[in-house]
């Protein structure tokens, strides 16, 4: 057994940051969180003590969507995946959902995800796979797809990612897709509405039958244009927005999204209903430059943390193509762009995200009985440590 105690830290708790804390592990949870001065006297025997130097503890970040970072992607094999997730603890990333892109042969692409399943991985804890792009009406940036909306096919793919739990991306307006969803949805996870130009009324229906969270929201969420004599009109965007059931996540990058757009939906949702996620590319935390991509494309880079850009020779150039996002980035932009306060920016970037896959009675807050999944941040937001199941797995 291993234990440990935290000192000398700033407790970044759901509302507000505390001083004087000591937050006590053993083995992979949190046994404790006490004032400083009774820490002594609640450590077992041996405790390693942790000094902080009045750093911010928080809780892991957690990703839901990101296809690839530090030049590799989740599409590309177990391998990569493995140094996609020693890469991510860097920037403070504790839990993530690799994302995939289908292939067109269907056969090798089942054979790809078992790989996948069947790999243990070391860094950042894989908490299941986000499948973007098999069941969307509206493609983006990403390439021609197969199209099979069958239950068969559904259930395939669950079983060939098997024991991850899998998050299906939809469109509300894809064929069968309200038959589909609760065979997507019966394992505890709800389907994620994206790339779609769906009707209020069809949105709500997907969200009755269990995709209840948009992500990358506002992005290839097109305006569904005005009425007849002017009337403005509604679509998914009004849908979700409207809805009690639904939760977002944006990509705060500041350019694949108007930060109006995540305070209008903080305003009609409540903080504890939108997150951050990244839908990072492979130039995550690299320099700019030119980089192999999604299904054999090309992509461009400006500038580090800029969005990936199509290259001249792919389907649709100079289109946006994921981001070069990271999640401590997006924290720091939550406070340069929209002022928000710090415990509310780290909680869209770990506590909502939890709750958004299930795993908020777990993950997300520093609490006793909570995974240990923890991050230390100096007085710029830069990640100085990263904690996974009470372990440290990265320092700076």
């Amino acid at each position: 057994m291993s234990s440990y105690i935290f000192r000398n830290i700033r407790l970044v708790s759901r509302h507000e940051v505390l001083d004087d804390q000591g937050v006590i592990l053993q083995d992979n949870r949190i046994q404790n969180v006490v004032p400083a001065e009774l820490a002594s006297h609640c450590v077992p025997p041996d405790t390693q003590v942790i000094d902080g130097g009045g750093r911010y503890l928080a809780p892991g970040f957690i990703d839901v969507h990101i296809h690839g970072a530090m030049n590799q992607l989740a599409d590309w094999g177990p391998d990569a995946l493995e140094k996609m997730s020693q890469a991510l603890l860097r920037f403070g990333v504790t839990g993530f959902l690799p994302t995939l892109t289908p292939q067109k042969d269907t056969k090798n692409e089942i054979q790809d995800l078992n790989a996948l399943s069947a790999r243990q991985y070391s860094g950042t804890a894989v908490l299941g796979f986000f499948l973007e792009g098999h069941y969307l009406a509206l493609t983006g940036s990403l390439s021609t797809i197969p199209r099979d909306y069958s239950p068969e096919r559904v259930q395939s793919l669950i079983d060939a990612l098997s024991p991850y739990p899998v998050i299906f991306g939809i469109s509300p307006e894809t064929p069968n897709i309200t038959e589909l969803l609760p065979l997507m949805t019966r394992y505890g996870v709800p389907a994620f509405i994206t790339h779609t130009k769906a009707s209020a009324e069809q949105t709500e229906q997907a969200i009755r039958a269990g995709a209840t969270h948009a992500t990358h929201f506002y992005d290839v969420f097109p305006y569904p244009g005005d009425q007849e004599g002017g009337v403005r009109g509604c679509g998914t965007v009004e849908a979700i927005l409207a809805s009690d059931e639904t939760t977002v996540d944006f990509i705060l990058d500041g350019e694949h999204v108007n930060p109006l757009a995540v305070r209008l939906a903080l305003k009609a949702m409540g903080p504890d209903r939108v997150c951050f996620c990244t839908d990072a590319n492979v130039n995550a935390g690299m320099p700019p430059g030119t980089y192999p991509s999604m299904g054999g494309q090309e992509i461009t880079v400006a500038y580090e943390g800029a969005p990936a850009r199509l290259g001249p020779k792919s389907h649709s150039p100079g289109g946006l193509n994921g981001s070069g996002l990271t999640l401590d980035r997006a924290v720091r932009n939550a406070r340069a762009l929209l002022d928000l306060p710090l415990p509310q920016a780290i909680a869209m970037a770990s506590t909502n995200p939890a709750r958004v896959l299930g795993l908020g009675g777990r993950k997300g807050l520093i609490a006793p009985g909570y995974d240990a999944d923890l991050i230390l941040l100096d007085d710029q937001l830069m990640v100085s440590e990263t904690w996974v199941g009470g372990q440290p797995r990265y320092s700076r």
